[in-house]
């Protein structure tokens, strides 16, 4: 950590615009990324600190995999799964996103006076399948009970800790104009799972989450020799935040095809309703890969069925992020200035 005089630091963002923002907006988008870049990282930030889904860090000469979040999802239980399998595997894939194989999580609950015993224990069972499913441990962890009121139900936050067994730095830097951009299957079921079970929406056919473990895909393209240039998953803000966030980090601009971004019927049909814009919406099993166009045909076939090229890494440019729609035009793909929805993972 850089060594600072707290008495002397001024806070770089102006709360008074903002008294509630962090509250209304769940912390997503532009305040977000102000947060990140101007408030986190001057002081707690080490120098050269690169922002991606886990740090590599140089332990006697091995190099590991260090990745924490923390889990605030209403409801507890949603179609495809809950705060617990949720929890896993956010993480595990947070590991894998950096090339990693997941080892080792933790485990942190916070408990809610009169929170059901049945309840907690739902959730601790799920945890236990997620983990045997994604081939890691959790090792140890900690609890905390806060009043009555406080905690809705359950929050969990985690750590992970995983290896690198392939010789590779997967990272927005190493991205170049003419790399495709590979996503792996359709969007925005999660978001409207979610969605469906608060508002009590019903659909002709049920929405299930896309929760999944990915580090197995990951390491089998690693595997292979696929020269993975960067990797994200597309959690809170969807793909046209992920997209945003890697543009400006790789200096690079990036251009994708509306009609090559699968979403279901019934996915875009909640959306037109709900108003919202599927390539923001959060997903919990889909990842982009940034890999050389020469490898675009190994790397999808190991990425399986569904996959799809979107994509093209081009010379930077205002604004960073484009889409040529289904009709043909051309728009920006901007960063919202919140979530579109709030309490999502």
């Amino acid at each position: 950590m850089n060594s600072f005089d707290g008495a002397n630091l001024s806070c770089p963002i102006p709360i008074q615009q903002y008294p509630h923002v962090l509250l209304a907006h769940g912390g997503g988008g532009k305040l977000m990324q102000q947060l990140i870049q101007q408030m986190f990282l001057p002081v707690l930030g080490s120098p050269g600190a690169v922002l991606h889904d886990a740090a590599t860090l140089a332990v006697k000469g091995d190099r590991i995999a260090l990745t924490t979040d923390s889990y605030v999802v209403h409801p507890l239980f949603f179609p495809g799964g809950d705060i617990g399998t949720m929890a896993v595997y956010g993480t595990v894939n947070d590991l894998a996103m950096a090339g990693a194989k997941p080892l080792y999580l933790t485990a942190g609950f916070i408990l809610e006076e009169g929170l059901p015993m049945t309840v907690l224990w739902d959730v601790v069972r799920a945890m236990g399948r997620a983990a045997d499913r994604a081939g890691v441990k959790i090792v140890t962890g900690d609890t905390k009970v806060v009043d009555r009121g406080k905690g809705d139900g359950i929050f969990i936050n985690t750590a992970g800790v995983g290896i690198f067994e392939f010789e590779t730095d997967i990272s927005p830097t190493r991205i170049r104009p003419g790399d495709a951009i590979l996503l792996n299957g359709d969007l925005g079921r999660h978001g409207i799972a979610i969605m469906a079970v608060r508002e009590g929406l019903m659909f002709e056919s049920a929405i299930e989450s896309d929760l999944a473990p990915l580090a197995d895909t990951v390491l089998a393209l690693l595997k292979a020799g696929i020269d993975v240039r960067c990797l994200r998953d597309l959690t809170r803000g969807g793909l046209a935040s992920a997209l945003n966030e890697i543009a400006t980090a790789a200096e690079v601009g990036i251009h994708v095809e509306e009609a090559r971004i699968s979403v279901r019927e019934d996915v875009q049909g909640a959306c037109e309703i709900l108003g919202f814009d599927p390539i923001y919406l959060a997903n919990e099993g889909r990842f982009i890969a940034f890999v050389p166009e020469a490898e675009v045909d190994r790397a999808l076939e190991i990425m399986g069925e569904g996959s799809q090229r979107i994509g093209t890494v081009i010379e930077k440019r205002t604004p960073p992020v484009t889409m040529t729609s289904q009709i043909g035009s051309t728009r920006a793909i901007d960063l919202l200035s919140g979530e579109q929805l709030p309490r999502i993972c």
